[in-house]
């Protein structure tokens, strides 16, 4: 295998295991900026998006748009807005909490909220990182290429040095 990770592979509802972003945004424009942020820095993995709390919840319980989904196939990690609309995304992160199979999950605020509660609260649920929105594609892509280096799947992995360590 000279990837890390092939998406021809990926059959529509059901998502590789272990590979897939979470991103959970309810703005069209801030969705769009983040996805071409992490294209643009070639980040492989596959992103799954959320568009309220109500739908993040139900990626992790197998339900509503994500009914049949296999719930323990979890992402590499989310990326988390906190005004969503039915349920905020700081409700949403104290659940995921308080699961024991998302407990430790990867969790990264990626949001507009200067609110020092949140930040706190964030810090509290151990957050990854609590990351205000640029307000700019460059700023944007400094903070993917930040996250691309610890917990994501980089194009240059496979290009630069080969195959991953463990994939023959």
């Amino acid at each position: 295998m000279s990837q890390l990770w092939d998406t021809s592979e990926v059959r529509p509802g059901r998502m590789a295991k272990g590979n897939v972003i979470l991103l959970v945004e309810d703005d069209p424009s801030d969705e769009a900026l983040t996805l071409r942020s992490l294209r643009k820095n070639r980040i492989l993995n596959e992103v799954v998006v959320a568009h309220d709390g109500v739908e993040a919840l139900d990626f992790f319980s197998g339900t509503g748009r994500f009914a049949g989904r296999d719930t323990d196939d979890l992402p590499v990690m989310t990326l988390l807005d906190l005004k969503l609309p039915k349920v905020d995304g700081m409700e949403v992160l104290r659940r995921l909490r308080s699961m024991e199979k998302t407990r430790f999950l990867p969790v990264v605020i990626l949001t507009a909220s200067r609110n020092e509660k949140d930040i706190s609260e964030s810090d509290d649920l151990h957050v990854i990182q609590y990351l205000q929105k640029p307000i700019d594609l460059q700023g944007l892509a400094e903070v993917t290429r930040a996250l691309g280096m610890h917990w994501v799947l980089m194009d240059e992995m496979t290009t630069e040095r080969g195959p991953h360590v463990g994939t023959q």
